[in-house]
């Protein structure tokens, strides 16, 4: 079994994508015509950075059977990303403007111009470089020059496309809209045979659109946060992070009483040895131990969390979870079974954590395969045959 591609066309297009979010830091980011949202879900777990996801398609059952998908795991709960995260899904089509769409660093169309009609291209171009107006756009096609070495293909790639265009229908279409609407653009593509195929392109060409700047910045307007005027909302989830206080001092509090515990049973064992200059030995006070912030302070997590001791210290003061000796130098470790009132607070703790679950709002109101798309095997014999690329159109 010899793939055509490998790896298969449309993971070259995640890729890329993938690869210029990462290059570039885009911060928020639109993907036109999603259906199954597998783009939106490959920028999910390696677009670094990326604090905005939306997907925006016309066909809502396709998006509806992967949506629940972005529902928080309970590890991102036990481990909240660095910073904000929200994803957000909208029925709507794509030639008609909504607010909920401008603002954006990146604006991404792949595989989506194609399944247009051709006056339907011309309005989309319109809104989405002079309403949208993002910062930077990628759009993919296939190329139609490049049609001819795809074994068994007849006509279109996929029964749905309106056209397929050749390389210079493409760059002509993309440098028009460039010098209309004040974008730089470049041309390129993936999915390539051999340097013998040279002179017929990428299997899918891309171009690259860069707005240039202007004293009449259109992407000035921010993205609108009201409900969409044109587009109707189906799921939007926003993940736990450190960016959200009452997460960032859950953790802390986790991690400090995690961290006293480790110092209390290493100093019950005769194990115990000073974290830092200056740590204090922990100490009985009644039937508790007494363990020294600085122990709990050179716990490498809580410096993360904290990043000063003083902001460190200042967390704690008042922090019913984390009790301190009165001269606020040491946290408080007993050394008996948590009574009924503790076990008490920690269910509170668990109710507390799964109202920020049920935060995540869910309204409940796919990139089609191209037919042609299939992996090229050789029989026994040499003879080329065709079979699923599984890519995405």
């Amino acid at each position: 079994m010899c793939p055509l591609f490998s790896p298969p066309l449309f993971m070259q297009r995640y890729q890329f994508v993938v690869d210029f979010v990462q290059a570039h830091g885009s911060k928020k980011v639109l993907d036109l015509g999603c259906a199954e949202c597998s783009l939106l879900k490959q920028l999910q777990y390696h677009g670094k950075g990326v604090e905005l996801l939306v997907g925006v398609d016309k066909d809502s059952s396709s998006m509806k059977t992967r949506m629940h998908s972005f529902a928080p795991l309970s590890s991102d709960y036990l481990q909240p990303r660095e910073g904000p995260l929200e994803i957000e899904l909208y029925q709507g089509n794509v030639t008609q403007p909504d607010p909920i769409t401008r603002g954006f660093d990146l604006i991404t169309c792949i595989e989506l111009i194609e399944h247009m009609q051709l006056e339907d291209v011309e309005r989309f171009s319109e809104v989405l470089f002079g309403f949208m107006a993002p910062s930077a756009v990628i759009v993919s096609t296939p190329n139609a020059d490049y049609n001819p070495l795809l074994p068994g293909l007849v006509g279109f790639r996929h029964p749905d496309h309106k056209f397929e265009w050749s390389r210079q229908e493409f760059q002509l279409w993309a440098v028009r809209l460039s010098e209309l609407f004040g974008y730089s653009v470049s041309i390129t593509g993936v999915g390539a045979l051999d340097d013998a195929h040279t002179d017929v392109g990428f299997c899918s060409q891309i171009a690259v659109f860069n707005r240039k700047p202007s004293q009449n910045d259109p992407t000035n307007q921010h993205r609108s946060r009201g409900e969409p005027t044109v587009y109707r909302l189906l799921y939007s989830v926003a993940y736990p992070s450190l960016s959200d206080n009452n997460v960032l001092q859950r953790m802390l509090v986790n991690e400090v009483l995690s961290q006293a515990e480790q110092v209390k049973a290493a100093w019950l064992s005769g194990e115990w040895a000073a974290k830092m200059a200056g740590a204090r030995e922990p100490y009985r006070q009644g039937g508790d131990i007494c363990v020294s912030l600085l122990d709990v302070w050179a716990c490498p997590q809580v410096k993360h969390l904290c990043g000063t001791l003083r902001r460190f210290t200042e967390a704690l003061v008042g922090e019913r979870r984390v009790p301190l000796t009165p001269d606020r130098q040491a946290v408080i470790v007993p050394t008996e079974e948590e009574d009924e009132e503790e076990l008490d607070e920690e269910e509170e703790d668990e109710e507390e954590m799964a109202a920020v679950e049920a935060r995540c709002t869910t309204t409940t109101t796919s990139v089609a395969t191209e037919d042609w798309e299939e992996e090229i095997t050789h029989s026994a014999v040499g003879e080329l045959t065709a079979c699923h690329v599984l890519a995405h159109d």
